[in-house]
C-alpha cells in the first residue's frame, strides 16, 4: 500500500477524490458550513487576533532589535547545558510559555533566519518551544471547561514540565559537538535594525502571520463540521472505541480524541461533557501537548522552504502530548481532583465565552509589553556587566604593563 501511494499519479488521484468529497460536502451542507465559518470568525476575533498579534510584534522586535542576541550572551550558561542550544534561544522558550501557539515556533524560526542559531539548534528548539499560553489553559480549559482554577494550574504545571522534559530529551538530537559555524555565530557582531524600521516591519509581518493563522482556524472549523455531519467522525470514533474497549475507551472518548487531534479549541470543549474528572483532565493534558493538526499547519507554513526538519517538530509534539498525559496522571494520584458544581461550571463557561475583543487584547498587550521590558532590562544589564568586566580587564593589563616597565 505504501509503495502504491508513493506513486505520483496515485497520490494525485487520491487527493482529487478528497477535494471532490469536500466540494460535495460544501454543496450539500451550505448552512452548516456557514455556521461553522461564523463560529470560526468569532473565535478569531475574540481570542486568536487579540491574543497572538501583540506577541508576534514582540517576538519580531526582540529579534530585529538584537535584544535576543544580547540576552543570549547572558543566558548561554543556562541554555547550553540544559537544552544544548544557544542563549539567544531563551526568547523563543519564554515567549512559547506565555504567548501560546505558535508564538514560540515563530520566534525560533525568526532566530534561525537571522542566523542567531544553527539549523540543529532550531530543530531542537521547535520540538519543545511551541506551547499553549497560560491564559488559554488557566482561563478557557481550567475555569471554562472544568470550572476549577486548581485544575487549570495543575494542567499548566504538567504542560511546562513535559515541555522541559522534551527539551532535555532533544538535547541529544544530532549529538555532535558544536560546529565551527556555531563557534563563528557566537563571535559575530549583532546586526540590529533601527527601531523605526524594526517596528514597521514587525507590525506588517505580524499582521499577515495572524491572518495566516486565522485562515487555518476557519478551514479546520469547517472540516470538523463536515466530518461530524457526514458521519465520518462518529464512524472513526466507534472504530477507535471498539479497538480500545478493553481499556475502557468508548466511542464518545474516541470522538473527543479525534476532534482534539484535529483542532485544539474544539477538542477541549468536548471535554465539558460526561466522564470522570481524572480521565477528562488527562485527555486535556494530551490535547494541550499535542496542540492539534491545525496548529501544526500554522507552524509548517512558517517553516516553509527553510529546510528545517518537520519530522523533528512532529515527534516532539507527540512526545509532549504523551508526557503531559503521563505527568497529569501522576499529579492526579497525588492531588485529588474534585468534580465542580454544575451551576458554577455553567457560570464559568458563560464568562469565558463572553470575553470580548477589548479585554483579550488589553490583557495580551500588557503581558507582551511587560515581557519586552524584561528582555530590554536584562539586555541592558548584561551589556553593562560585560562592559564593566572588559574595563577591568583593560585596567589589569595596564597595571601589568606599568609593572614590567618599572
Amino acid at each position: 500500500m505504501t509503495k502504491l501511494l508513493g506513486k505520483k499519479g496515485v497520490r494525485d488521484f487520491c487527493l482529487g477524490l478528497v477535494l471532490l468529497a469536500f466540494m460535495v460536502g460544501l454543496v450539500c451542507f451550505p448552512k452548516e458550513c456557514m455556521a461553522a465559518v461564523k463560529d470560526g470568525l468569532s473565535l478569531c476575533l475574540n481570542v486568536i487576533i487579540p491574543s497572538l498579534f501583540p506577541f508576534f510584534v514582540l517576538s519580531a522586535l526582540l529579534v530585529d532589535l538584537g535584544l535576543a542576541a544580547y540576552l543570549g550572551r547572558a543566558l548561554e550558561g543556562v541554555m547550553r547545558p540544559l537544552f544544548r542550544v544557544g542563549g539567544a534561544c531563551a526568547s523563543a522558550v519564554v515567549l512559547g510559555f506565555v504567548g501560546g501557539y505558535p508564538v514560540g515556533a515563530k520566534t525560533a524560526i525568526d532566530l534561525y533566519e537571522n542566523k542567531m542559531c544553527t539549523r540543529t539548534e532550531t530543530e531542537r528548539l521547535l520540538a519543545f518551544c511551541n506551547n499553549s499560553g497560560p491564559a488559554f489553559i488557566l482561563g478557557v480549559v481550567g475555569a471554562g471547561i472544568f470550572g476549577s482554577s486548581k485544575v487549570g494550574f495543575l494542567l499548566y504545571l504538567a504542560h511546562i514540565a513535559a515541555s522541559i522534559c522534551v527539551g532535555i530529551i532533544f538535547r541529544f538530537y544530532k549529538g555532535e559537538k558544536a560546529s565551527a559555524q556555531t563557534q563563528a555565530r557566537g563571535q559575530t557582531s549583532i546586526a540590529a535594525k533601527r527601531f523605526t524600521v524594526a517596528f514597521t516591519d514587525s507590525i506588517r509581518n505580524s499582521f499577515f502571520s495572524t491572518l495566516n493563522i486565522c485562515a487555518f482556524v476557519l478551514f479546520f472549523t469547517v472540516i470538523i463540521k463536515l466530518f461530524a455531519i457526514s458521519g465520518i467522525l462518529p464512524a472513526l470514533a466507534h472504530l477507535l472505541g471498539a479497538l480500545f474497549m478493553p481499556f475502557g475507551f468508548s466511542a464518545e472518548w474516541g470522538e473527543r480524541l479525534l476532534t482534539g487531534v484535529l483542532e485544539i479549541s474544539s477538542g477541549v470543549w468536548t471535554l465539558s461533557g460526561s466522564g470522570t474528572i481524572t480521565g477528562r483532565v488527562t485527555m486535556a493534558a494530551f490535547m494541550l501537548g499535542w496542540a492539534g493538526i491545525s496548529v501544526h499547519c500554522q507552524v509548517l507554513s512558517f517553516i516553509g522552504n527553510s529546510g528545517l526538519s518537520t519530522r523533528t517538530y512532529m515527534v516532539g509534539k507527540l512526545l509532549h502530548g504523551g508526557l503531559s498525559a503521563l505527568i497529569m496522571t501522576g499529579i492526579g494520584w497525588l492531588v485529588p481532583l474534585q468534580e465542580p458544581v454544575s451551576a458554577y461550571l455553567a457560570e464559568q463557561v458563560d464568562g469565558v465565552a463572553s470575553m470580548d475583543f477589548g479585554t483579550a487584547l488589553t490583557g495580551a498587550t500588557i503581558t507582551a509589553w511587560v515581557i519586552f521590558l524584561f528582555f530590554l532590562a536584562a539586555s541592558v544589564i548584561s551589556a553593562l556587566y560585560r562592559r564593566q568586566k572588559r574595563l577591568k580587564g583593560h585596567d589589569v593589563s595596564a597595571q601589568e604593563r606599568n609593572y614590567r616597565i618599572r
